[in-house]
């Protein structure tokens, strides 16, 4: 689905990751692990388009998009949630989500968004609120939901878990398994090092900006001196 050859990115003269060779397959969840400041966020930046490539290539379905401007990765099939949600606090949850489906006809849009309706019932209840209003929680849920109203092939998620409740965890890993089933892949950046593990098919660990490990998850789960040094488990 997409590949990333020898990637490099960062800001200015600081370089942030620095050639990560990773490839996500169709349907998977792959968790990008590691601590704060490893490059994880950075690069899900870089492959929506956000942050500067200084290196490397990010191919998607084959097709080089190193290059492509944003827009373009999203007509393409790739969506961001990122971190700290970056919502229209200002709009209600069903403008957040018509701005989500402005690049899809605007016949798609009912569809797309009883789907995402679908998967977090809590949104629909609170359509015509503002989002600044929301919880953490909901505001979350619309961060996915917004970049779901894209009808993506592939989805980021920057910190899924962060700040939230256990309940309202469970129900946005509850819709992530769903769209695992829907054939969707997905890139997972989580601190939640074990709920990620509990998920992905896939994992890259990423220390200062290199990836320090690759494998199948349940490996990684399993491994005592990869979760102790780099994962924060004991």
């Amino acid at each position: 689905m997409l590949e990333m050859k020898n990637l490099s990115c960062g800001y200015g003269a600081f370089q942030a990751l620095g050639n990560l060779s990773l490839t996500l397959r169709p349907g998977t969840i792959t968790g990008l692990l590691g601590a704060n400041g490893a490059g994880k966020s950075s690069t899900l930046m870089c492959l929506a388009g956000h942050v500067a490539l200084q290196g490397g290539q990010v191919l998607f379905e084959g097709e080089d998009i190193s290059n492509a401007p944003p827009h373009e990765r999203v007509r393409r099939g790739l969506a961001i949630s990122p971190e700290g949600r970056r919502l229209f606090k200002d709009l209600s949850v069903y403008d957040n989500l018509q701005v989500g489906g402005l690049v899809r006809p605007a016949a798609e849009f009912a569809r797309n968004r009883d789907h995402v309706l679908s998967l977090f019932p809590r949104l629909g209840e609170r359509l015509h609120s503002l989002a600044g209003n929301l919880s953490g929680g909901e505001q979350q849920m619309l961060a996915i939901g917004r970049a779901l109203m894209t009808q993506p092939k592939l989805i980021m998620i920057d910190e899924l878990s962060l700040g939230l409740m256990p309940k309202v965890i469970d129900l946005c890993y509850k819709a992530l398994l769903q769209l695992r089933r829907d054939g969707m892949t997905i890139l997972l950046v989580e601190q939640n090092t074990e709920r990620a593990l509990s998920v992905a098919d896939d994992v890259c660990v990423l220390e200062s900006g290199r990836a320090v490990w690759q494998g199948n998850a349940k490996t990684a789960a399993t491994d005592p001196a990869l979760t102790s040094a780099y994962l924060g488990l004991h």
